[in-house]
């Protein structure tokens, strides 16, 4: 474990994708705390400029606290990039270990079934499944799962087929273990790294697809995200940029600081792998 944590913090790029999501999440948590008011209360004069009095990051076309609805924002983001992805993951590990493990029938069954998510093109399934449910928090963590599942189930499937004869899974079946304790008490464990890895960057998709879905209206109404803000704030880019800037700026440090997590954990568990 000692010799983990150091090859994933040796990466300057790792520890600075933790230090900003750290710094997201505290401010998420704390949104209730440094604004009870919440973030739909209008406290001024529409577009005022950031460093206004008492509205640092100015105001939006309404006249809400803009730093209020960036903080109230990430709890949106990360809470449907978090569900989704737990979401995906039980689904496809799920459907790719069983796949995996069995082969043969229930392997081409289960995969051309995995193929059909795949051809049909992902956004506009996801905007027609959410618009179908009406949009809320709820329909947009299921709907971004429905269109990400299929990556983790395939990455199972694979290191399911190349786990399933090794030594270690053989020993279970003479022992008489049940397939359902060699998938998820043997072979999972051992498949776990590249699917660790994977839902990393998964998170920075969801929170992608989750700010596209609100910027065209699909998101749940009652909820204050970083992609309803930008599409709310169409009317005056030109003359309030700041409207648009900082909500974009939260989505892009956000998802790099995912990402540089993702590749460090990839080089920490690949060279964990190798040994």
């Amino acid at each position: 474990m000692k010799d983990f944590l150091c090859r994933f913090l040796a990466r300057p790029q790792t520890l600075i994708g933790l230090g900003v999501l750290a710094v997201i999440v505290l401010t998420a948590m704390a949104a209730p705390l440094l604004f009870p008011r919440g973030p739909f209360t209008i406290v001024g004069m529409p577009l005022l400029a950031p460093g206004s009095a008492g509205l640092p990051a100015g105001s939006d076309v309404l006249g809400r606290n803009l730093l209020a609805c960036l903080a109230y924002g990430a709890r949106v983001s990360l809470l449907i990039g978090l569900s989704s992805t737990c979401v995906a993951l039980g689904a496809g590990v799920l459907l790719g270990a069983v796949a995996g493990y069995y082969g043969g029938v229930v392997d081409d069954l289960l995969m051309r079934f995995t193929e059909f998510f795949q051809v049909v093109p992902a956004f506009v399934l996801l905007m027609v499944l959410v618009a179908f449910l009406q949009p809320s928090l709820v329909s947009s963590v299921i709907g971004i799962a429905l269109i990400t599942w299929p990556q983790v189930a395939r990455i199972a499937r694979g290191e399911f087929l190349a786990l399933r004869r090794r030594e270690f899974v053989e020993a279970a079946r003479t022992q008489g273990l049940s397939d359902g304790r060699i998938i998820f008490g043997e072979i999972l464990p051992n498949a776990m790294l590249p699917i660790v890895v994977v839902a990393s960057m998964m998170i920075g998709n969801a929170i992608l697809t989750e700010s596209a879905l609100s910027f065209l209206g699909l998101g749940d109404p009652n909820l204050m995200s970083w992609g309803r803000m930008i599409g709310g704030s169409r009317s005056a880019m030109w003359v309030a940029w700041w409207t648009m800037v900082l909500p974009g700026l939260c989505i892009l440090v956000t998802v790099l600081a995912l990402n540089f997590v993702g590749d460090g954990l990839n080089d920490a568990l690949a060279a964990r792998r190798r040994r």
